[in-house]
Formats: structure tokens, sequence, C-alpha cells
């Protein structure tokens, strides 16, 4: 038998493949990962439903497969948590909202169907910010998910759940959302790879999107799913499983025969990398923007890049983006809502959908991200990647919107979320890798955007930085003393 502790230390590429080699078995695999979840789970509450059930009964179908000889899939009896705001048949969705506390859905959203059908086993849904209006891991539902490398801090979020369980070895993916960095902040405060693919890279259908479920809908020009995983081949393998069309997303990309795992290999030398400390806009802690300039400087001194400094030169879209997102969301459905359960809906959330939005508020958004994409496509002529400190701020207290003061200035809760919003704005693909730890031990990410399509550099990009400072071998302090 191997450890529990070796198989929960495994990234998803070589658990697979061991599980496919009849190395180790899916139903071994699964008592590991769920002795892992019971013991950090009173610590960490990651996962708002656990489905140990479930996935018992999965790992042994998988299991009967293999020993037949039938092909048990890419993902074969790999455990994988999914966002509490993602369609699972069966298994309980609640967005963190009251008003779904008991829904269970009758269908699987797209990703869910394709993990399911690849071999993927379910070990829960993951915890998430109320609908996912916010970049931590509270609600008013369940317990707040803590940090596992500072469990007073936040794990970021909205895909708060998700990242905290990977980092533990809950699983070596999970599957997460990004309206505005919700994989990338959460992967970033969490020392792990998350990359939002291109917009319309992976299909989504129904949960981001259906009339029928006001509370969930929206943002459907922003939102994307995406992997968190502990290294760059596990996301890629993911990706492998998860992108292509479906007729049901109409804003689905036409395949291209990507070869996922192919895009992790060979060098990235010769590239033209733009750096920015801060788009020429933002407030960033020192020590944050310190180390995401020396990970930058990687790319040139050791992967062999041509990097400059150089900001795009739009001004702070924040206002637009917001309101892009509220133009996005069922607002007469969300507010009926609010009345209906008044105090037991997120103050921020009830703050934000009751403004009175005015139609000139909603073109305004709309002119100014139109400013943004074409400076982008402008800027991107001149590089290949454009790198960036993937949040503002290292990890924050929880219960949190975020820090209302940073590097010396008043700032708005949502202020450190400046770098990710871009990528939502523009539907590029962008990704975070580990950066480094300030000197109290918390995660600093980098931020790693492709042109416009163009997911298999960002995937090469972050492989390359990966073999340069590798991550994947640090495991969170929690860990040490449970």
């Amino acid at each position: 038998m191997t450890p529990h502790s070796e198989i929960c230390s495994m990234d998803a590429v070589k658990l697979a493949a061991s599980i496919r080699a009849r190395a180790l078995s899916p139903v071994e695999v699964i008592d590991a990962m769920l002795e892992r979840m019971n013991r950090v789970e009173p610590h960490l509450h990651a996962f708002c439903t656990p489905a140990p059930e479930l996935a018992r009964a999965e790992a042994k179908r998988i299991e009967a497969d293999i020993l037949a000889g039938r092909d048990p899939g890419l993902l074969a009896g790999v455990p994988i948590g999914i966002k509490d705001l993602i369609f699972t048949r069966g298994i309980r969705t609640t967005a963190g909202s009251v008003a779904y506390r008991d829904f269970v859905p009758d269908q699987d959203d797209i990703a869910v169907e394709r993990l399911r059908a690849a071999g993927a086993i379910i070990i829960g849904k993951t915890n998430t910010s109320e609908f996912g209006y916010s970049a931590t891991g509270h609600n008013p539902l369940f317990e707040t998910t803590r940090n596992p490398w500072n469990l007073a801090m936040t794990p970021g979020g909205s895909s708060a759940g998700a990242a905290a369980a990977v980092a533990c070895g809950v699983g070596p993916l999970a599957l997460g959302s990004d309206g505005g960095g919700s994989v990338r902040i959460p992967a970033s405060f969490c020392a792990l790879y998350g990359i939002k693919p291109s917009m319309g890279r992976i299909p989504l259908y129904p949960g981001a999107r259906d009339e029928r479920y006001p509370g969930v809908s929206g943002w459907e020009s922003l939102e994307c799913y995406g992997p968190i995983a502990r290294t760059v081949a596990g996301a890629a393998l993911m990706l492998s499983v998860l992108a292509g069309p479906d007729s049901r997303d109409r804003h689905s990309l036409p395949g291209e025969g990507i070869d996922w795992l192919g895009c992790v290999r060979g060098d990235i030398k010769g590239a033209r990398v733009a750096y920015s400390a801060d788009l020429g806009y933002a407030a960033v802690d020192p020590a944050v923007a310190q180390i995401a300039r020396d990970a930058a400087l990687v790319f040139e001194s050791e992967l062999g890049c041509h990097v400059e400094e150089a900001n795009p030169g739009w001004s702070d879209p924040a206002a637009a983006f917001a309101a892009t997102m509220i133009a996005e969301t069922d607002l007469r459905g969300m507010r009926a809502m609010i009345v209906e359960h008044g105090a037991r809906i997120s103050s921020h959330m009830v703050d934000l959908l009751t403004r009175p939005w005015s139609a000139e508020d909603f073109t305004d958004a709309n002119i100014a991200r139109k400013a943004v994409a074409n400076r982008m496509a402008r800027f991107m002529t001149k590089y290949d990647l454009l790198l960036t400190p993937t949040s503002c701020v290292a990890p924050f207290p929880i219960l949190m919107q975020g820090p209302d003061k940073i590097a010396g200035l008043y700032v708005r809760p949502e202020s450190f979320l400046a770098f990710t919003i871009i990528a939502n704005l523009t539907g590029q693909p962008a990704a975070t890798v580990p950066a480094g730890w300030t000197k109290d031990g918390l995660p600093v990410g980098l931020q790693i955007i492709g042109r416009h399509l163009d997911d298999p550099m960002v995937l090469r990009a972050s492989a390359a930085f990966e073999t340069a400072r590798p991550w994947a071998h640090r495991w969170p302090p929690l860990l040490e003393w449970l």
C-alpha cells in the first residue's frame, strides 16, 4: 500500500498515470483524500458539501472498469473539488447563499460532464463567497474558508475552498470560475497554479447563464472556468478534458487541435515580455511589488526572454468593470431575492445590487471596456506576454472584503484586484504562478497574460518559470502540526 501522505502529494499527471498503470487503485486514492479532508477540514473549511459516499462509489466503478480492461479516461480516478457556483447533478449547489441552501441541480455543467466522462471523481463542492461577488472565502451560509499558510488570513476567492483544498493536498486539482480574478487570486494566495483560459475556451452551461436560476446567472462576457492545480502540467491535463466547443454555449470557441500537455514542453527563448508593476495607476504593497519584479526578471536572466518595463496606457477601469458585471446580472431577480431574504444576503452584495445604476453607467462602461481592449491589442503587437503581480497585496485577514489602505494610500476594498480584472475585460488568457513568499511566509503570485487566444504560450511560459523556480515541493504549515 502506498502511504496516504505520498498519494496526497502527487500531482494530477502522476496520479492519473499511476491509477491507469494499476500501481494505485482509485479506492486507495479516494481513501487517502478523504482521510486528509477529515484532518484539515475542522481548521480549513474548504468544502461546504463534501461527497464521500458518492466519491467512494465512483472509485469502485472506475476500479472495476480498469480491471475489466476498459479505458478509464484521462483523469482516471483523480479526485477533484468543484466550486459551489458550478452545477453538479445530484450534489447540492448553493452559491454560498441562503436562497439556494437546499438546491440540488438536475444537470451537470458542461465542464462537470466532461470531468466525469474523463474519470475524475468529485469529492465535494468547495466554498465560495456569495454568488462569487467578492474575492474572499466567506458567505452567510458556511464557515469561512481559511488560508492554510496562515489560518488568520483569507485564501482569496471567490474560488476560496478550491484553492485551500488543493494547497493542502485534498485533491491535486479543483475547478474554479473566474469573473474578475476568482481563479487567479486564490491560486496566488495559496501558492498554486491557476489559469483563466481565453473566454469561450471552456464552455459554460447552464449555471452561469440559465434564466431559471436568477441568482447564479450573469457575467456572460466576463466569466471563465479554469483549473487550480499544484503544477502547470496538472492544469494542462485538465484543460485537455475541458476545452472545446459546445452548442449550448454560443460563446464557445471552435476546436483548434491544441495539444494541451504538449504546451508545457519547450522553452520561450527570445520571447518579448513586458512587465508592469502597477499598470500606471494601481497601489501595490512594496513587498509584493519586489517579489513580483524579481520573478519577472527570471524571464530574462534564466529563460532567455527580452524583458522591459512598460504600461499599456489605459486609465483605471475598475468602475467600468463593476458596471459591466452588473449589466450582465439578472438585476431584477437579484433585487427580488434581496427583498425576500433581507439581512441574510451579504451586505457588500446588497450595496452593489441596490445602487441606483443608470443607463449611462452601463454605456460608459462599454466604451471604457472597448478602450482597454483596443489599447491592449495595440500593446500586444509588441509583446508576447505581459507580466504583473497577480494581486496588489499578500493575503489579508479573513472577513474583510479587501484592505482599505495599500502602500500608504486609501483605496476601495476591491482595489487589490486591479491586475486580474483586465484579462476578464479583454478575454485574454491569464495565469498565476507562485512568485515567492513574504517575510511572514505568505504567498505572492506573478500574473502571466498572453496574446488573444494564445493559451499555449501562457502555459509554456508558466511551465518554463516552474522549471526555473519550482514550488510544488513546498507545503503550508497547517500540514506540519496536524
